[in-house]
């Protein structure tokens, strides 16, 4: 591709330099970045990173320059060859779980392997046997065989109970046979089936002698191992472009009565005696809720640091940029926009946002594992409840904790991906006309992010599930008969205080805001309690009550798991006393801003005056903008994304903005190598073509 000219490349931006104004913005602030992020991550974790970064940075098939050049075709094919170096680097460096997971994050694509990864092999561990461990994941972990997990139809996504798919048991010759009934039982939208998968975790409709017995996985192979061409009565391919996420291969798949053995039904915690055919009941249902429940706080976890990106572009960009001059202010020169309040207001609530959701991230995982402490200690035979049926309303995946945190997962999971996304098109916006430009690093992590807020269950129904548990729990405190956590203490707290009512000081003290936050639940709670039990309302006609009731628990926890880390002893020997006044400041953005977002709740509940909502508008939060903006751009640096792993003109460590823009545009871009024929009456396209092959190699 052609040079720019040496008379261009001499030239530089008009004003203070972006790397003068970010040098700037991080002298006025005295908070110690290293100490912060050490805090948040660890030395180790960090150092890690580091040091795989320095792997792939000196690998060629990871190089970045053509990311945004490629169309679907071609960046699929370079994410193949990634895929595949990726895989051979793990094998020769012996990388831990977290090591590859680690790697993947920098180079921030996902690769046709990405479900063998995160779906299949955790499948075939979580829910198979030793002897099917033996029989398929030893192959899978060594990539023999690579794998997705194939539950999602053309008709049914969130409604698992109503998968199409069948797997009918054939008791004379010990085997069962998959078979799609109607066009909307093809398998869709199934990650990694597209092109690359030669088995597929199948999840379908057991039958046994013409009875259901509900969804079950059975590990089907759908492609010759040799020539990797579908098998028989095996219909599979790519289902094309989407929205993002076109580095992956999702794909379709329909079957005509494949026959599979007994042992490729997972059957940890179900399945067949095939010598009487009878159906052995899982001893334990809701050990299945394990996984996902650990993959949903995971995405409470990820929702954090996925805004943290979209954050730290916007913030420094907005650092550098100028545009306008302050009327009030008699200073020569344009005005940086991170200096206009009103988009203080649209990004630094969200710069509070990514910690509020890392702090509660770190707590759901901290506690999946106390409540898999107890499980493995020998409580998971109290887990059992025979009387779970299917629909939104019954979901009962028993012990106090376990469905605690379940119901929890399910909020945070539901609030925080949507905070992350909706967030990420805030931050995009901040940026201005140059935000639309695939050079921002916006709007494609956008894209390749938004399935998150359907996957893993879709935002919407996953709320149902928290009112479900929130409302049979507040049946529990009236009866007195509630189990002990956190949801039951603040439902009974307030069925003491409700005739007295309340005077949260929401403005002058922390715990307050917090239990105010705790009173809207529970007064939402008892008010859909009451239209369900006492008015009778449906179901359906309560839905968007849900909604309100499960983004309110979802608040409330945020804003008690991110005060409970501020006063954590442990907290106060990492960090210093001024770093952790500025996270206090953050804490208060991120719950006085929700409140005055969800005012008429709060008001409502009586949680707080209407006094206490205009003072948090005007005076707090205003307040909290001005002290927290000179800390801004350090605040996004202790998130510590390298501009490798950002691949961001706007979002650059340096500030040098513009001189990237136009390195982008005018020396990778391959359409500038290419002199078109304008003419219509040409039947030449183009005059000269001098683009190279850009094909990723291995």
């Amino acid at each position: 591709m052609p040079s720019n000219p040496e008379w261009v490349k001499a030239l530089k931006p008009s004003g203070p330099q972006g790397s003068e104004l970010l040098a700037q913005e991080r002298a006025k602030s005295s908070l110690n970045v290293d100490q912060l992020a050490e805090y948040m991550f660890t030395s180790e974790i960090l150092q890690r990173n580091e040091r795989i970064l320095k792997i792939l940075q000196a690998e060629p098939v990871f190089d970045k320059s053509q990311n945004y050049f490629r169309g679907r075709t071609t960046r699929i094919e370079a994410a193949l060859a990634r895929g595949k170096r990726l895989q051979q680097l793990q094998v020769q460096h012996k990388w831990t779980k977290e090591e590859f997971q680690a790697a993947n994050e920098l180079i921030s694509e996902p690769t046709p392997y990405g479900l063998h990864a995160s779906m299949f092999l955790v499948t075939l561990r979580e829910q198979g046997t030793p002897e099917q461990h033996k029989l398929f994941l030893e192959k899978a972990e060594a990539y023999k065989i690579i794998g997705c997990y194939a539950q999602t139809e053309l008709g049914h996504g969130s409604n698992v109970r109503g998968l199409e798919t069948t797997a009918v048991w054939n008791a004379d010759d010990k085997t069962f046979t998959i078979n799609s009934p109607s066009l909307t039982s093809s398998k869709w939208w199934i990650g990694s089936l597209g092109k690359t998968a030669n088995h597929a975790v199948v999840m379908a409709q057991l039958y046994i002698e013409g009875k259901n017995y509900g969804p079950h996985p059975f590990v089907v192979q759908i492609r010759d191992l040799k020539t990797h061409e579908p098998l028989p009565n095996v219909h599979v391919g790519d289902i094309g472009p989407k929205f993002g996420y076109n580095t992956m291969d999702n794909g379709f798949l329909l079957f005509k009565g494949v026959k599979i053995p007994h042992s490729h039904m997972l059957a940890r915690f179900s399945g067949i005696d095939p010598k009487t055919n009878k159906y052995v009941r899982p001893s334990s249902p809701s050990l299945i809720y394990g996984t996902l429940t650990y993959i949903r706080s995971s995405i409470v976890l990820q929702a954090g640091s996925t805004l943290a990106r979209g954050v730290t572009i916007a913030t420094r960009y907005c650092a550098v940029r100028r545009q306008f001059q302050d009327r009030d202010v008699n200073e020569p020169g344009e005005n940086q926009v991170l200096n206009y309040t009103m988009v203080q207001i649209r990004l630094l609530p969200l710069l509070a946002a990514t910690y509020a959701l890392h702090f509660t991230g770190k707590s759901m995982i901290k506690l999946y594992n106390e409540n898999q402490k107890r499980m493995s200690a020998g409580d998971a035979g109290k887990l059992a409840d025979s009387t779970r049926q299917p629909g939104p309303e019954e979901l009962n995946p028993g012990t106090d904790l376990l469905a605690d945190l379940h119901s929890t997962s399910c909020a945070l999971k539901s609030y925080g991906s949507t905070v992350a996304a909706e967030g990420l098109e805030v931050c995009r916006r901040a940026c201005g006309g140059h935000g639309y430009s695939s050079f921002s690093g916006i709007g494609s992590w956008y894209a390749d992010y938004l399935p998150t807020v359907t996957w893993e269950g879709d935002n919407y129904m996953l709320t149902q599930q928290v009112s479900r548990y929130l409302l049979k729990s507040a049946r529990a405190v009236l009866a007195g008969k509630a189990g002990n956590n956190d949801t039951t203490r603040i439902l009974t707290d307030f069925i003491r205080r409700r005739d007295i009512g309340c005077a949260f000081d929401v403005i002058g003290n922390d715990d307050d805001l917090v239990s105010a936050f705790a009173w809207r639940v529970s007064f939402l709670t008892f008010e859909a309690l009451r239209h369900r039990d006492e008015d009778k309302q449906s179901w359906n006609s309560l839905l968007v009550d849900f909604y309100r009731l499960s983004t309110a628990h979802a608040q409330y926890m945020i804003v008690k798991n991110f005060h409970d880390a501020l006063n954590d002893p442990e907290t106060k020997r990492q960090v210093d006393a001024e770093t952790i006044s500025l996270l206090h400041k953050l804490f208060r953005l991120f719950a006085l801003n929700t409140l005055e977002k969800e005012a008429s709740e709060f008001y409502s509940s009586a949680a707080v005056t209407v006094r206490q909502i205009t003072l948090a508008r005007t005076k707090a939060v205003m307040k909290l903008l001005e002290e927290i903006r000179p800390h801004a751009v350090r605040l996004v640096d202790a998130w510590k994304f390298p501009d490798w792993q950002l691949d961001s003109s706007l979002g650059r460590y340096d500030g040098r903005v513009y001189e990237d823009m136009l390195h982008r545009a005018s020396e990778l871009n391959p359409l500038n190598s290419v002199v078109f024929d304008p003419y219509p009456d040409s039947k030449v396209l183009f005059r000269k073509d001098e683009r190279k092959d850009l094909r990723s190699k291995l």
